[in-house]
């Protein structure tokens, strides 16, 4: 495969094992929704292999702020995931941010440093 989608999760908020997934999955959407509209070919060839989908921790706000500027930089889709506020943080905060889309080679380099969940 050649193509991946990864998540970046803070690990800091201490989210439930539920919560988490649910976040992961709105970063997954928003992701491949924005790729389908704005960069076609790489949705496109994400999609056909499979929907490759990584999930590595972030320490902080800050370091998630960093890889995502680094991300939009380096012209990969890179969305922001708030949550709504319902249940175990307050409304607005900041959880994970998904990047791409993309080939292997482009998020890995923004991404490839981190530890896998």
């Amino acid at each position: 495969m050649d193509y991946k989608l990864v998540i970046c999760v803070r690990m800091d908020l201490k989210l439930s094992k539920g919560k988490t997934a649910v976040q992961v999955a709105h970063a997954a959407v928003i992701c491949a929704l924005k790729a389908k509209k704005h960069q076609k070919i790489s949705f496109t060839k994400w999609y056909k292999e499979g929907q490759k989908k990584v999930v590595v921790k972030l320490k902080s706000l800050e370091e998630l702020h960093r890889i995502r500027q680094e991300a939009l930089e380096n012209g990969l889709i890179a969305e922001l995931v708030r949550d709504a506020g319902l249940t175990e943080v307050p409304p607005g905060t900041i959880t994970c941010v998904g990047i791409g889309p993309a080939s292997n080679g482009e998020v890995d380099k923004v991404t490839g440093s981190f530890t896998l969940m």
